[in-house]
């Protein structure tokens, strides 16, 4: 297992709004995240997500790209997620393996993007992964879209700022557990990727107050997703 994590690149080199969380994924823990550490058994598969920033106008602040799997996938079907996937052999680790699985997914261009932190991995038990989460800066970005849209029904590029707004947050019950959900438009965010994006979002001091007492069944939230204007595949 994979202990080191923290800032790949000198933290001063990057924009104001990206310091802070630079600076402090050196200091994250995976319970800061709201999930479990990942084990040290051999039969555990390292994988890693793509955490792509960029803000194409200072103004309206930072935005983060996310996918939405296809419905028709045996493995967690309309689910939403960040890029990323398996660490292969021919990949130069976690931070390789997020930049291929991204431009696999969505044709993210790497030469766009600078790896700016790794956070520690986390622990999916239910499919056997450990995860390392890489955050990267997307200076230069492109348009991006489904590459095999049997894999991927849609992309896009979410403002932070709609995300931290409380009117879009809440909790999802499923199983007899609770995590933190994001209404995005025809996308509901909830699961793994929608505790860590909490957590990220508190790591870099872009939360508001919201309600952790509004907890919604999964059904209830995936009608109020489905009912809202599906952002198709933005840049």
């Amino acid at each position: 297992m994979n202990e080191e994590h923290g800032p790949l690149v000198d933290p001063r080199t990057l924009p104001d709004w990206l310091r802070p969380l630079a600076r402090r994924s050196a200091e994250i823990s995976p319970r800061d995240l709201g999930l479990p550490r990942a084990p040290c058994e051999t039969d555990v598969r390292p994988a890693a997500v793509l955490i792509l920033l960029g803000a194409e106008d200072t103004r309206s602040g930072p935005d983060v790209l996310l996918l939405r799997r296809a419905d028709g996938l045996n493995s967690h079907p309309g689910q939403v997620a960040f890029p990323g996937g398996a660490v292969d052999a021919d990949d130069t680790g976690p931070v390789g393996a997020a930049l291929r699985e991204a431009a696999e997914e969505v044709g993210v261009r790497s030469t766009g993007i600078t790896p700016v932190a790794t956070l520690p991995e986390l622990h999916l038990a239910h499919s056997a992964f450990r995860v390392t989460p890489v955050i990267a800066h997307w200076h230069q970005p492109a348009p991006v879209q489904p590459v095999d849209p049997g894999e991927t029904a849609a992309v896009a590029r979410v403002p932070v700022v709609r995300l931290a707004d409380p009117d879009n947050r809440f909790m999802v019950r499923f199983a007899g557990r609770t995590s933190p959900a994001f209404l995005v438009p025809g996308m509901l965010v909830w699961g793994f990727t929608g505790g860590l994006l909490s957590g990220l979002l508190d790591l870099a001091g872009w939360s508001r107050p919201w309600n952790r007492g509004d907890v919604r069944e999964l059904d209830e939230a995936w009608r109020a997703a489905v009912a809202t204007e599906d952002p198709g595949s933005e840049r």
